[in-house]
């Protein structure tokens, strides 16, 4: 099992509604950053445990976490014309970008806030603090990941 942080927009997905997806889960597409999608693509798996972190925001946090239920599979919204992810280059046939399904997990008691995290020592070499970090996906540390959810569902 790995460990990833997940980046979105409250204002376009939130925890909130992922956790209102229910059993289903949800499709995490619109992913255009190589790097990001070759993570997705070649490693996430089932099962695999994500924290969910707030962007663009006014106080950018780690908010909760989910579960990986689905693999890599072609992103549907590279090959919809409608869709502000279509890429003309990005076929059923040879796919260019990936999506992988995920679940509700929990909302943390106490958002981890960006602000916070930089002022933790322990967490210095998080991939998320790292200066010019902009990955929407990343590897997060089994540590990394402990010390989150302990101060997040502990305040």
């Amino acid at each position: 099992m790995r460990y990833w942080l997940f980046k979105s927009e409250p204002d376009d997905y939130s925890i909130s509604d992922l956790q209102l997806a229910g059993e289903q889960g949800t499709c995490w597409f619109g992913i255009r950053n190589y790097q990001a999608r070759n993570f997705l693509r070649d490693e996430l798996q089932v099962g695999d445990l994500v924290l969910f972190y707030h962007s663009s925001c006014k106080q950018p946090a780690i908010v909760g976490t989910a579960v990986v239920t689905k693999t890599a599979y072609p992103d549907p919204s590279a090959t919809d014309p409608q869709s502000p992810y279509f890429d003309a280059k990005s076929t059923e046939a040879q796919p260019r970008w990936f999506s992988v399904d995920i679940q509700w997990q929990s909302t943390f008691y106490q958002p981890v806030t960006l602000s916070f995290m930089k002022q933790h020592p322990p967490l210095a070499q998080m991939y998320l603090i790292q200066k010019g970090s902009r990955l929407s996906l990343q590897p997060v540390t089994a540590e990394e990941w402990n010390i989150i959810n302990k101060l997040g569902v502990n305040g």
